[in-house]
């Protein structure tokens, strides 16, 4: 081999991992912001990368997603949110409260964000309409503060004699739980419900809370939705079974792990659309042509064991409406 050939052959081997890491480069990121942490989500998160992967997309081999989790500290959101947009992510995915949202709309006007919220977007300021959201945000409502009035019907036929209701909401999500404590107290005046709101942000206001239960007594229990008190799940179950209290949650994962019913959108769908939405982004679309997808697929969950730990007897008509009846 010439001494040229040589050096020729040196130069484009140094070249293989220059050219490799260029190639990886081009990958398109989608930045992942959420007010919890990755446990809390793993449902959810798996549905949201099949999502992506209707569209052609699979995470690692032509997508690469960048996750920020702010492991419910609400206040760290606009940090981890203006981390993405320094980071040149090609679509911020929003997932969560509102206020992950409205984080992520803070930090830019031209990435693209896909949104998953509780309630109708509009409302809440974050598009101009849901046919044509305007702007660069657009996603998915999956409607969980415009189904407390149901939520509470259901409840009061689980349990026809209850009077005294117990919500409990987390103060830090703020928006979240405005809304939702004024649609509550709403409903509750019209079925003749009093209302006594409890609140918690960590762990121990959790426990702090139940404590009252051995003076105030409830009838039942109305969990509010958010990202702390959904990691927060297995807690509020344990709380609730040994009470004796009977709860209402907003999602299928409380009843999976023990909580007495849940209804609410199904959460799972709504993040595959989420998935599918930044997928038809990365594709060339933009979200103000995209409109807000409301959710359709609603599930009521009842889990006959902790039923039966509260010695109630379920309604036949509940158990014929029930989605999935948890044995």
């Amino acid at each position: 081999m010439t001494r040229r050939a040589f050096i020729t052959l040196l130069g484009g081997a140094a070249a293989w991992p220059l050219a490799a890491g260029a190639q990886q480069a081009a990958m398109p990121v989608i930045g992942f912001l959420s007010a919890t942490s990755p446990d809390a989500y793993v449902d959810r998160l798996r549905a949201f990368r099949e999502g992506l992967k209707d569209i052609g997309y699979v995470e690692g081999e032509n997508v690469a997603l960048e996750y920020r989790w702010a492991e419910n500290q609400y206040d760290r959101l606009p940090e981890l949110a203006a981390d993405l947009v320094r980071r040149r992510v090609a679509v911020i995915a929003a997932n969560g409260p509102p206020l992950v949202a409205f984080a992520a709309k803070a930090s830019t006007t031209t990435i693209p964000i896909v949104f998953t919220v509780p309630e109708d977007p509009v409302r809440l300021g974050l598009v101009a309409s849901l046919a044509r959201p305007g702007g660069n945000a657009t996603g998915i409502n999956f409607f969980s503060n415009e189904l407390v009035a149901k939520r509470l019907e259901l409840l009061r036929e689980l349990i026809p004699a209850a009077t005294r209701v117990t919500v409990l909401a987390n103060p830090a999500d703020a928006t979240n739980a405005e809304i939702m404590l004024r649609d509550v107290e709403a409903a509750a005046r019209i079925m003749g419900l009093q209302v006594h709101v409890l609140n918690a942000n960590t762990s121990l206001e959790i426990d702090a809370a139940f404590a009252t239960f051995e003076r105030k007594r409830p009838d039942a229990l109305f969990v509010t939705g958010g990202a702390f008190l959904l990691s927060r799940r297995v807690q509020l179950a344990l709380l609730a079974a040994r009470h004796a209290v009977p709860a209402s949650y907003g999602s299928r994962e409380y009843a999976e792990i023990g909580g007495l019913m849940s209804y609410g959108a199904s959460l799972r769908d709504a993040w595959r659309q989420a998935g599918a939405y930044a997928g038809r982004v990365l594709k060339g679309a933009k979200p103000m042509d995209l409109p807000v997808i409301q959710a359709i697929k609603f599930e009521l969950v009842i889990n006959l064991p902790a039923a039966r730990t509260l010695g109630i007897a379920v309604p036949a008509s509940l158990l014929a409406h029930a989605d999935e009846v948890i044995e």
